[in-house]
């Protein structure tokens, strides 16, 4: 079953049509990716599902609701976490949660929010004293305390150092196994093909691509670059570029074909090729080939 609908959404704002009629669909219990540069109409689609902002046209079910017209039966199963949060920053991480617990019919408890988002040592210090990657921990927490089913989770890791980024990339992945549903924004493509069960992209207020990370955009198809290291004074018998420390390196269609040629030529010579490797285009390649011009 799909948790979110979207059928030919539109959104205009006098004569700028910020979505032009996008659809998609999220499944029950997958993280799903929404992508796209800064106007690309990623956000106005956001809100439109959150219910704080009207649509032009189209249609648009969340967990069953239009959320245009929906009220607490549907504010009741979402959860929000926004890039940041207005927090009493001198209450306590068990005293900020106790408060917002009391917002919903069914809470989670406390306790167990706290240990899921991993504040377990810190539910008794003020907001005030908690690392920027602790207050982002909080914000998590917020929105899970009203046991949602499905989760807006609005650029989760802004500013994080790269094991705070690990350490709540492993909570989302909690959160899936829980049975929940995850929608992303991110500006990181390692986190979106990190963490992502499906990808859309957006630019211009359309639609360029979906699918999984490892096959959005064609992204497997598309020519990979093989790098290698040869002996002093010797050149491969592609035509390939070198870069300054002297590893060689071409983009290559037919991968098959092209490593053959380059491993039959080093046999016949005994040649090392060190550091063979072959490497398709990455997720970051393919987003911003398919939104360069409106980024």
């Amino acid at each position: 079953m799909s948790a979110i609908e979207v059928r030919e959404l539109r959104k205009s704002y006098g004569d700028v049509e910020a979505v032009r009629g996008i659809s998609f669909d999220v499944a029950e219990g997958e993280v799903f990716a929404l992508l796209g540069p800064n106007g690309a109409g990623k956000t106005t689609t956001v809100e439109i599902l959150e219910g704080y902002r009207e649509r032009t046209s189209g249609d648009v079910r969340v967990l069953g609701f239009d959320p245009q017209r929906a009220g607490t039966e549907l504010r009741e199963r979402i959860g929000i976490v926004l890039q940041s949060s207005a927090i009493d920053r001198f209450l306590s991480v068990r005293e900020v949660l106790e408060m917002y617990a009391g917002y919903y019919p069914r809470p989670r408890p406390v306790d167990e929010v706290i240990e899921l988002v991993g504040l377990g040592e810190k539910r008794d210090d003020r907001v005030r004293t908690l690392s920027g990657g602790q207050q982002r921990r909080l914000d998590v927490a917020l929105g899970l305390i009203g046991d949602p089913d499905l989760l807006f989770l609005d650029e989760p890791t802004t500013g994080f150092d790269p094991s705070a980024r690990r350490q709540a990339w492993d909570l989302v992945r909690e959160l899936r196994a829980l049975g929940k549903t995850v929608l992303l924004t991110t500006h990181y493509m390692d986190e979106a093909q990190a963490l992502a069960d499906r990808i859309v992209i957006v630019a211009g207020g359309r639609i360029v691509a979906e699918g999984s990370a490892s096959d959005i955009g064609g992204r497997m198809s598309r020519a990979a670059t093989v790098r290698f290291s040869l002996p002093a004074g010797l050149a491969p018998p592609l035509d390939a570029a070198q870069d300054r420390d002297g590893t060689w390196w071409f983009r290559s269609d037919d991968t098959t074909r092209d490593l053959h040629q380059l491993t039959s030529w080093a046999v016949e010579r005994g040649v090392r090729l060190d550091g063979l490797s072959v490497t398709p285009p990455s997720l970051e390649d393919v987003y911003l080939e398919l939104t360069g011009d409106s980024a």
